[in-house]
């Protein structure tokens, strides 16, 4: 569910989430992983406790405000990609990235800024065009290693 198109689904599985962590009730393994997110991040503990105030609200980078379901998606998309090592040597960079910042939480945070910039290169496409190439993406984790 957290891939879906859908944004009220995808909005209600973090509140799903966060409801069965508060009843103590078990987790699904993907539940688990984003609960593990969720958890690294408190500034957000009272919009999941509000899920019908929080599920249809708009958040404009332009206004300086930081989606939090794009934020913590961000986290999931990162660790999924190092898991599997895709694009390959990113599981590497990683580790040099944690090594560097002495912080796995904060290096995914810094990993993020280049993953947004692939994703709006990709959008910014036309569909018929074959998809971005991923070695400027792994140049820009690269950067974030030797800077």
């Amino acid at each position: 569910m957290i891939f879906s198109n859908d944004r009220q689904q995808l909005r209600d599985f973090y509140f799903n989430v966060w409801r069965k962590h508060k009843n103590q009730q078990p987790l699904e393994p993907l539940e688990t992983q984003l609960l593990r997110i969720m958890l690294k991040h408190p500034e957000y503990h009272s919009l999941f406790d509000e899920p019908d105030k929080h599920r249809d609200q708009d958040y404009f980078a332009e206004l300086g405000q930081t989606n939090p379901f794009l934020h913590m998606g961000l986290h999931v998309a990162i660790q999924e990609q190092i898991e599997i090592d895709r694009p390959s040597g990113i599981a590497q960079i990683y580790q040099q990235l944690c090594h560097k910042l002495h912080d796995p939480h904060t290096a995914e945070h810094e990993m993020m800024s280049c993953l947004t910039e692939y994703l709006w290169q990709l959008q910014q496409q036309p569909a018929q065009q074959s998809p971005a190439d991923e070695s400027a993406y792994l140049a820009c984790l690269r950067s974030l290693v030797t800077t």
